[in-house]
């Protein structure tokens, strides 16, 4: 009887609605804090080909300074920013920087699989809906077979007895 009331009723299900992992990460890097921006933002800045250009003209400086047609404080400069400034700055902020854009990232693949769980159990609540109503469908099919054979030998009975009769 309760396999009979669960398909015959409609059962509202809860509707997933997924984040919005875009708001989600902005947010978190708004909250972070001013380093966080500055890390983000030259991050998303360096890996670009303008900056590319830049330090390529920077190395082709260089190369004139240690080739001497440049004074040997270019040389020293220019040694000193791709070196130093340029590694011992630049690669520890860069490196903030993925860290926090990765987190994208795991934040997607976070909602991937809530949302591909959600589905799962989605999925499972229909096959189990739809055995009950192929169990359901059965227990029908064999009460009609029952049914139409009873009819049948009622009607087969009366046949015999109306040409018995007649």
């Amino acid at each position: 009887m309760e396999n009979e009331t669960h398909l015959t009723q409609y059962t509202p299900r809860t509707q997933y609605t997924p984040r919005n992992v875009n708001r989600v990460h902005a947010a978190e890097i708004a909250a972070a804090g001013f380093n966080t921006q500055i890390a983000v933002w030259l991050t998303e800045h360096v890996g670009t080909m303008w900056t590319a250009y830049a330090f390529a003209v920077l190395a082709i400086i260089g190369l004139f300074a240690i080739l001497g047609l440049l004074s040997p404080i270019v040389a020293l400069l220019i040694a000193w920013i791709s070196q130093t400034f340029l590694q011992l700055v630049l690669l520890p902020v860069i490196m903030v920087g993925q860290n926090v854009l990765g987190r994208k990232s795991e934040l997607q693949a976070d909602e991937s699989y809530a949302t591909t769980m959600k589905s799962y159990a989605d999925i499972e609540a229909v096959l189990q809906h739809l055995d009950k109503q192929d169990e359901k469908i059965l227990a029908l099919e064999q009460l009609i077979k029952v049914q139409t054979d009873s009819i049948l030998s009622i009607v087969q009975d009366l046949a015999k007895d109306t040409t018995q009769r007649g």
